[in-house]
């Protein structure tokens, strides 16, 4: 029996997966991190928390494996997108990683339309300038850190940095290259004329790579405290969202999926790079070679439901808090809620908006509550689908990953909300899973990542839409859009209070 290993490096941890060449997981290994949270809108990660819980977790993996090790024949990686890592000209870190659900770099990306405009830097990188992105971050640690920034030699994204530490080889790959602001997306290089622009050398760029592409082995050092075989071959690996995308089986036309984890994702499968979508959602390299996803983003999808339950019900399990939620009706008995907690990215690109409670009143109860909150976080992901639909793409049935496939309540909310067959895999790993395949496909246990899918990934069950339920949810639903409309610039003057 052969093996592989997907290591999927989270916002709030890191999971390693131990898969058998049958697509069955052996075993699996958690270690969470803290964040840090030094000022309001900022939030970051000392890189080397990553690096320290990897290699705890991969020893825990080998300690408790009774196969043969140098059976585990290859490693990949997903890793949370746009987080900044700036090491110097020793490959030593400068400072903490900025990470995605950073917003402190508003006026750089006015900044970005005001010297390129918005026409070009679409043209060239396919998406709008937003506060999560790498190049904002980079001009902000310019503008406001410049003693930092004249040490910078190469500048690197969480995943691409955790893979050079366990291999001592530096490389960026096209799917999270994809959310810099520094890639061509179509020409999968970085540009010149971004660069230029905005005084990032070309040498900060790491060299490019495939997802699926052999990079090295594991080093000696890594070997040695992991108990893994120095023989290891290591893959490029994804973006989160790319390996979700794979590890769900999105990997021809027509597939879409969603993902509720700390965000939340709606990502549909594109054979080229010929869409316009004027910038509404993202557009990025897959993880599968030559290929391209759109995708919208809800910014605290998950955490949102996180923050009720440690705000109002720390001492209760998410089992218990959303049990009974089935029962509860349909709005929530008048409860509405925006997950604009952390600001918006889909459909409104907005880092000061702010959440809502609309229609409260003393007969709700908790259940009411976490009812709202799981149709509001709905609610902003078919703002994505809402988009794909109107720009002529069919969404008939979607993959549902992360923890809203856990609830089979949550399940049926979001097929009756998306009007569309949910489908939950047997699986529910997916990006930890799609790393897996990539490591699977590039160690030649596969052909092809299709050919990958369909032995890893099978079906468990499926919901479908309830029409009388679909019919409720859309009048809801108009009622939801119109929340952002009557209260972002409340949110806005709200802001010097925080």
């Amino acid at each position: 029996m052969k093996y592989v290993l997907g290591i999927d490096l989270g916002t709030s941890a890191v999971k390693v997966l131990l898969v058998n060449q049958e697509g069955e997981i052996e075993q699996e290994v958690s270690k969470s991190y803290p964040l840090i949270h030094e000022k309001s809108g900022y939030s970051e990660q000392n890189p080397e928390e990553w690096v320290n819980k990897t290699l705890e977790a991969l020893k825990e993996l080998t300690e408790s494996f009774d196969g043969d090790i140098d059976k585990i024949e290859g490693v990949s990686f997903a890793g949370q997108m746009h987080g900044l890592v700036l090491l110097d000209s020793n490959q030593d870190i400068i400072r903490n990683a900025i990470l995605w659900n950073d917003t402190r770099t508003t006026k750089q990306c006015q900044h970005i339309y005001d010297e390129l405009g918005e026409k070009k830097l679409l043209a060239i990188t396919k998406n709008p300038a937003l506060e999560g992105f790498t190049l904002p971050k980079l001009l902000w640690v310019k503008e406001n850190e410049a003693e930092n920034f004249s040490k910078a030699a190469t500048f690197l994204l969480p995943k691409d940095y955790l893979r050079f530490r366990l291999t001592g080889k530096i490389h960026s790959e096209f799917s999270d290259a994809a959310g810099t602001l520094l890639l061509d997306v179509a020409e999968q290089t970085w540009s010149n004329e971004m660069c230029e622009t905005f005084g990032i050398t070309k040498d900060m760029c790491p060299e490019l790579v495939h997802s699926g592409d052999f990079v090295g082995n594991l080093s000696e050092e890594t070997a040695q405290v992991t108990g893994l075989s120095s023989s290891t071959k290591v893959f490029a690996g994804g973006a989160d969202n790319a390996c979700g995308a794979i590890g769900s089986g999105v990997l021809s036309e027509g597939k879409t999926m969603c993902s509720i984890g700390t965000s939340g994702v709606v990502l549909s499968y594109e054979p080229s790079a010929d869409l316009d979508f004027e910038g509404k959602v993202h557009y990025f390299n897959h993880g599968k070679a030559d290929a391209f996803y759109t995708m919208g983003v809800t910014l605290a999808a998950g955490h949102s439901l996180n923050w009720f339950k440690d705000t109002f019900a720390a001492e209760e399990s998410f089992e218990s808090l959303m049990e009974g939620t089935e029962e509860i009706p349909i709005g929530a008995n008048g409860l509405l809620f925006t997950p604009y907690i952390s600001g918006e990215r889909t459909p409104h690109a907005d880092a000061n908006v702010r959440g809502s409670f609309i229609g409260m009143d003393s007969s709700h109860t908790k259940k009411d509550f976490v009812r709202a909150v799981m149709e509001g976080i709905t609610f902003s992901l078919n703002d994505s689908i809402e988009i794909f639909r109107e720009n002529g793409k069919t969404v008939k049935s979607i993959v549902s990953i992360g923890g809203g496939a856990k609830n089979k309540a949550w399940l049926q909310i979001q097929a009756d909300i998306f009007n569309a067959q949910i489908i939950r895999l047997s699986s529910e790993q997916g990006p930890g899973m799609g790393a897996a395949m990539l490591a699977a496909y590039g160690s030649d246990i596969f052909a092809s990542l299709d050919e990958c899918a369909q032995t890893f990934l099978s079906e468990k069950d499926t919901f479908d839409p309830i029409p009388k339920n679909v019919e409720k949810y859309q009048n809801l639903y108009q009622l939801y859009r119109q929340v952002y409309q009557q209260t972002h610039e409340l949110s806005r003057s709200l802001g010097e209070f925080r």
